[in-house]
């Protein structure tokens, strides 16, 4: 049996043991995925490929504490996401790009997928999205993009469940009145 045939977890297995071809194919079948999710929260196209490379070494080296090998694909997600709420909250303290400069785009297998993304409708809501306050924009993308619920938001951005749903629901209404203003 190839690799290409060979489920998440004996491709796993042999990744514990250093098999690096097992390694290039679970990286084959993630990477787009995961850098689709790292450039919508850092919104520069060669940092998110930098932290999706990272996130794999991070998920390589640490692979013997993955409790259910069932669950690698959101661990490795998870490992990204956090990369990138790290890397963003770093810029946002020291204010290295400002958000009007760089290209935000989606395109992922579990996100909007390319189809939808060119439907008008939707990249009129991604382009508003874009102007909106920096945590606005992260925990909108979180929420409606990624499909974090509020409880794994708070985690992510190290604020309380009332903060995450009042910081939502205020991101929400902005980009409500924003998206009115832009139809009148």
């Amino acid at each position: 049996m190839t690799s290409t045939n060979q489920n998440i977890e004996q491709l796993l297995q042999l990744c514990k043991s250093g098999n690096q071809r097992a390694q290039l194919e679970i990286y084959n079948r993630y990477n787009k995925a995961m850098y689709n999710t790292a450039l919508r929260i850092v919104k520069d196209s060669f940092k998110a490929e930098d932290i999706m490379q990272e996130s794999f070494l991070t998920a390589f080296t640490k692979l013997q504490t993955l409790q259910d090998s069932s669950l690698f694909g959101a661990w490795l997600k998870r490992i990204v996401v956090n990369n990138s709420i790290g890397y963003y909250n770093k810029t946002l303290k020291q204010n290295e790009v400002p958000l009007e400069r760089v290209i935000y785009k989606v395109e992922d297998e579990t996100g909007i997928n390319e189809n939808e993304q060119n439907h008008v409708k939707v990249k009129v809501i991604l382009d508003t999205m874009k102007t909106l306050k920096p945590n606005y924009s992260l925990s909108l993308s979180l929420h409606l993009i990624e499909g974090y619920d509020y409880e794994e938001i708070c985690e992510i951005m190290n604020i309380s469940y009332a903060n995450c749903r009042t910081l939502i629901s205020r991101a929400k209404e902005s980009l409500r009145q924003k998206l009115l203003l832009n139809a009148s």
